[in-house]
């Protein structure tokens, strides 16, 4: 389909790129995995056996299709029609699972014997230590020391699940410098490992091919909705970014459909100008992070500024290429949310609907009220995960 701003394509280039932004710029020891990837991640994944064996997990697994749900007292405070996309009622708790379902049938046609990960929030590692233990895989999981303390409950499951979760002590202590620990272990054992990346960074073909598996949120959205107000197309569609895997499988059906507005909210942590964010397209420009050219917080001589968010799954000082195309372009419209209007409308929620988000999703929640929808329009926001890993953040705000 053609698109009305100057025909552009937002999907990924046979070179890897969305628009300017995207590529493999790895070390020449990760060159072969790359390549590996590179060369069979399409093929595999449209295999018939590999779809039979995907859609099986998710069905009977993971327990899709998630509800898409009218969240009728939220419509009613903002004036707006509604729709919750309830992938925290996903096994583990988050969309991750999804992703990381893909890649260890990919990682397996591919002879892998040891899984190595990085997470943030946990739910990544949560969801990688699960297929492991399903398919009898090793795996090794660097988090930060920060999140280790702040989302125990997670490194607990990890732990009861077989993982093997290593902290990494360097910088911020979060996720970037997790990214960074699982990558060099990656390097040193290239031949028997896969890694498996929680969101859409990295080299390519990780943006794309994590895409493509999350696409099955918004692949759903569009028959859910169809059957609930006689339209695949809501006006808007929200979702937080960090990295931006949920964003991106939520954004994925929607790319090329210009009367769907994608909203994309970051964290602004303790305020924008504040020095302790992680609003990237506010904060950032462009640079190469983590494998891929996108944009990124850097300081003057292109030294990576640490992120800041209460939200572990938002801690992080870039996002994925495609995000970058998707701002720079103007075909997404990227807003923010603090700290503090996060953990408001997580409550707001709760009390409202009787569902406790993570406090990830709860940063897209947090911008309804500036959002602008009209009464007769649908908004569909992705609840990416359920709030029982962030219960000690928000025990705190309890009066």
């Amino acid at each position: 389909m053609e698109t009305s701003i100057e025909n552009k394509s937002y999907h990924v280039s046979d070179r890897g790129y969305y628009g300017n932004f995207g590529g493999a710029f790895i070390p020449e020891m990760l060159y072969p995995n790359v390549e590996e990837l590179r060369d069979n991640y399409l093929k595999i994944i449209q295999e018939p056996s590999f779809q039979q064996e995907f859609e099986h997990l998710l069905r009977d697994y993971v327990g899709r299709p998630t509800p898409l749900y009218r969240a009728n007292r939220l419509s009613e405070k903002y004036q707006t029609n509604i729709f919750l996309k309830r992938e925290d009622l996903c096994h583990t708790g988050a969309h991750k699972v999804n992703n990381t379902i893909g890649q260890i049938l990919l990682a397996q046609r591919l002879g892998k014997k040891r899984i190595v990960a990085e997470t943030g929030a946990g739910q990544h590692g949560v969801a990688t230590a699960t297929v492991c233990a399903l398919m009898n895989l090793e795996c090794i999981v660097y988090m930060g020391s920060l999140d280790i303390e702040r989302q125990a409950p997670n490194v607990a499951r990890m732990r009861m699940l077989g993982a093997e979760v290593r902290p990494a002590t360097s910088g911020s202590k979060t996720l970037k410098d997790a990214t960074n620990e699982a990558m060099r272990h990656w390097i040193n054992n290239p031949t028997d490992t896969h890694y498996i990346i929680g969101s859409v960074v990295g080299p390519h073909p990780y943006p794309d091919m994590v895409a493509r598996f999350q696409s099955i949120i918004s692949e759903e959205i569009k028959w859910q909705l169809k059957e609930k107000t006689g339209s695949e197309n809501p006006d808007y569609v929200l979702a937080c970014v960090g990295g931006g895997s949920n964003a991106a499988g939520a954004f994925y059906h929607y790319l090329d459909q210009e009367s769907v507005k994608l909203v994309a909210i970051e964290a602004a942590g303790q305020g924008i100008s504040s020095g302790h964010s992680a609003a990237t397209t506010a904060l950032g420009k462009p640079g190469v992070l983590h494998g891929s050219r996108t944009i990124l917080m850097q300081t003057e001589d292109g030294q990576v500024v640490e992120p800041f968010s209460i939200s572990a799954g938002l801690d992080y000082p870039g996002i994925g290429p495609q995000h970058a195309y998707l701002f720079d372009s103007g075909r997404g419209i990227f807003m923010s949310a603090t700290d503090q209007e996060a953990v408001e409308a997580a409550f707001e929620l709760t009390k409202l609907e009787g569902i406790i988000p993570a406090l990830e999703s709860a940063h897209a929640l947090a911008v309804l009220g500036r959002l602008g929808a009209g009464s007769s329009e649908t908004v569909v926001l992705n609840l990416s995960g359920r709030g029982d890993k962030d219960l000690s953040t928000y025990m705190k705000y309890l009066d």
